[in-house]
């Protein structure tokens, strides 16, 4: 029987980091099997999921604990294999605009009170062509529920683009 980890790491970015969790991985029959990684602040994370043995979990975790003796903080938590929502569509949403404190804050609420899972967000700056200004990009893959009136979404975040001088994309 096989246990799935959810790992979140972080620490001070420098080459052999994946290496090192990678191998411990390895030395415990665990199978990486996705993930999403980045250099962030100067400060390496990400997040994982691995597949184990059942009987190697524990020393797993425990293994994986004893990295930050090396720099690298892991978190490990169990996945309890939560099935997922098949009555739910995806959609895709893109902004871009100049950026300003609230961004993230303005949209997150707007989703989530239309129950609108946030499936992933991916946000960078990046400096205008034109301008120099520093521009915020995102990208969000998202599942809505059943049902949703996708017209009134767009109109809210319509409105939401224009308080906050942005474009706003849903697909």
């Amino acid at each position: 029987m096989m246990t799935s980890l959810v790992l979140t790491v972080i620490g001070p970015d420098k080459p052999g980091l994946v290496e090192i969790l990678s191998q411990t991985i390895a030395r415990h029959n665990g199978n990486w099997l996705e993930s999403g990684m980045s250099r962030l602040g100067g400060k390496f994370a990400g997040i994982l999921i691995v597949s184990v043995p059942a009987d190697d979990a524990s020393a797993l975790e425990q293994a994986l604990s004893a990295l930050q003796s090396q720099g690298l903080k892991v978190m490990a938590e169990r996945n309890e294999g939560a099935a997922s929502d098949t009555s739910r569509s995806p959609m895709q949403l893109e902004l871009v605009g100049h950026d300003k404190p609230g961004i993230v804050r303005e949209i997150a609420q707007a989703l989530a009170a239309r129950n609108i899972n946030v499936e992933s967000l991916d946000t960078e700056l990046t400096s205008g062509s034109m301008s120099g200004e520093q521009l915020f990009k995102a990208q969000a893959s998202l599942l809505a529920p059943e049902g949703l009136d996708i017209n009134e979404l767009q109109l809210a975040l319509e409105a939401i683009a224009s308080d906050l001088m942005v474009d706003i994309t849903l697909k």
